[in-house]
C-alpha cells in the first residue's frame, strides 16, 4: 500500500503534465480558426485588414499587458530582449496577420485556414537545411505528402476562373513568414522568461511595426463609427488575439515543438468547417484531396518527432 500511493501520485502528476500543453493546443487552435473568420468579416463592415489588425493587436497588448502587471512579469527591456520582440512580432504576428487578413476577402477564410496548418512541416524542412535537425525517412515523407496537398490545392485554386494570382500567392507567403517564427522562436527564446512576459512584448512591438506601416500612402488606421459593430469585432478579436499568443507561448513551454506544430491543424479543423457553413463560402475545389495530404502530412511530421523524442530518451 505504501508503494502503491507514491506510484498513483505519480500518474496524476504526468496526466496534469499532459493535460495542461493539450487543452492550451485545442484552445489556441480553435482561436486560430474563429480568428480566420473574423477577419473575413470585419471586411464585410467596412474595416480594413489593417485597422482591424491594428487595433485589435493593440487592444490584446494591452490585456496581456495587464496580465503581465498583475502577475509582476512585466516583459524586461534589453538589447537582446528588445530585438527578440521585434523580429518574433515581424515575422510571426504583425508580417504573416496582415498578409493573411490582406488576402481573405479575395481567396476565402476558408483556404487561408487550411494553408495555416503548412508551417510545421516548413519549420522541419528550414530545421534540416539548417541542420537543426537530423533527417528522418518518417517526417520527410510528412512533408512532401503535405506540400503536394498543398501544391494541389494552390493549382486547383489557380485554375479557378475568378483566380487572383497575386493574392493566392501572397497568402502562401503567410505559412513562410510563420515557419521563420518558429525557428526563431526556438533558436532565441530568451533564458528564464515566462510566456506570460514575452507575450505582451511581442505585441507591443507588433502593434508598433503595424502603425509605422500606416504611414504609407492608402494605409489607413480609420475606424467607421457610424455603428457600433466594428467596434465590437475589434474588442472581440483583441481577446482572441491575447488567448492565441499567450497560449501559443504557453505551450512552446509546456508542450514542446510536437504539439505546437499541431496548432494550426487544430485551426484549419475549427476555420474551415465555419468559414463554409457559417459563412457560406464554397469549398475549395479538391478540399477533400488536399486537406486529407496535409492532415497526412501533418501526421507523419509529428509521429516521426515523437519516435525520434523517444529514441533520444532511450539513448540517454
Amino acid at each position: 500500500m505504501s508503494q502503491s500511493a507514491p506510484q498513483s501520485m505519480a500518474k496524476d502528476k504526468n496526466k496534469k503534465a499532459w493535460l495542461i500543453p493539450v487543452l492550451c493546443l485545442i484552445a489556441g487552435g480553435g482561436l486560430i480558426g474563429i480568428s480566420t473568420n473574423l477577419a473575413k468579416f470585419a471586411g464585410e463592415v467596412g474595416l480594413t485588414p489593417l485597422a482591424f489588425l491594428f487595433w485589435s493587436i493593440t487592444g490584446a497588448a494591452l490585456i496581456l499587458f495587464s496580465y503581465a502587471l498583475f502577475r509582476h512579469e512585466l516583459p524586461p527591456l534589453s538589447k537582446s530582449t528588445l530585438s527578440y520582440y521585434l523580429v518574433a512580432a515581424l515575422v510571426s504576428v504583425a508580417g504573416s496577420n496582415l498578409i493573411f487578413f490582406s488576402a481573405i476577402p479575395h481567396v476565402g477564410a476558408s483556404f487561408v485556414a487550411l494553408i495555416i496548418s503548412l508551417p510545421p512541416l516548413l519549420t522541419y524542412l528550414a530545421a534540416i537545411i539548417l541542420r537543426i535537425e537530423r533527417f528522418n525517412k518518417l517526417r520527410a515523407l510528412g512533408v512532401v505528402a503535405a506540400l503536394v496537398g498543398a501544391g494541389v490545392l494552390a493549382a486547383r485554386k489557380f485554375a479557378a476562373p475568378d483566380a487572383s494570382v497575386f493574392w493566392i500567392g501572397l497568402a502562401l507567403c503567410g505559412p513562410v513568414l510563420l515557419a521563420i517564427g518558429n525557428i526563431y522562436r526556438t533558436l532565441y527564446w530568451p533564458d528564464n522568461l515566462s510566456p506570460s512576459a514575452l507575450a505582451p512584448g511581442m505585441l507591443i512591438a507588433a502593434s508598433v511595426l503595424l502603425g509605422l506601416f500606416s504611414i504609407l500612402p492608402n494605409y489607413s488606421l480609420a475606424v467607421p463609427l457610424a455603428e457600433m459593430l466594428p467596434l465590437g469585432l475589434i474588442a472581440v478579436q483583441a481577446f482572441v488575439f491575447a488567448g492565441q499568443f499567450l497560449l501559443l507561448f504557453l505551450l512552446q513551454k509546456t508542450g514542446g515543438p510536437v504539439l505546437l506544430s499541431l496548432l494550426g491543424s487544430v485551426g484549419a479543423v475549427v476555420g474551415v468547417p465555419v468559414a463554409i457553413f457559417l459563412q457560406g463560402e464554397s469549398p475549395p475545389e479538391g478540399l477533400f484531396l488536399c486537406a486529407s495530404l496535409i492532415a497526412l502530412g501533418v501526421v507523419l511530421v509529428t509521429y516521426g518527432g515523437v519516435k525520434m523524442a523517444a529514441s533520444n530518451q532511450q539513448t540517454r
